[in-house]
């Protein structure tokens, strides 16, 4: 079964258009995070609970994973940011890296050990 379908409706989700560049770049993150489809559909809610204080999950452009972001314009929000990522990383056991020196993460994957 492809996974082809769940990737085009999480670039719907994430507001991005479905076309055969972005297709490829999700499927590059979805091969590049660990068991990646056993927590996708729980990035939709963690994108939604960003909404709320302008912060959002996006395709990375230097990096083949998805990056959870606070844009600077933002930055009063940050304790909020963080609570909500480090909840929804916590509840799903997903590792991340985070950016030095930004308010971003990168979603690495999820690691049940």
């Amino acid at each position: 079964m492809s996974i082809k379908p769940d990737l085009e409706a999480l670039l719907i989700q994430l507001e991005y258009p479905v076309n055969d560049a972005t297709l490829k770049q999700m499927e590059a993150i979805a091969n590049n995070t660990k068991d990646f489809s056993k927590f996708a559909k729980h990035i939709i809610s963690l994108n939604d609970e960003l909404k709320k204080i302008g912060a959002a999950v996006a395709m990375s452009n230097s990096k083949s994973y998805l990056k959870i972001k606070l844009p600077e314009e933002n930055s009063d929000k940050v304790e909020e940011f963080e609570e909500i990522v480090k909840h929804w990383a916590d509840k799903y056991k997903i590792k991340l890296e985070k950016v030095e020196g930004k308010n971003t993460y990168y979603i690495l994957g999820q690691h049940l050990d």
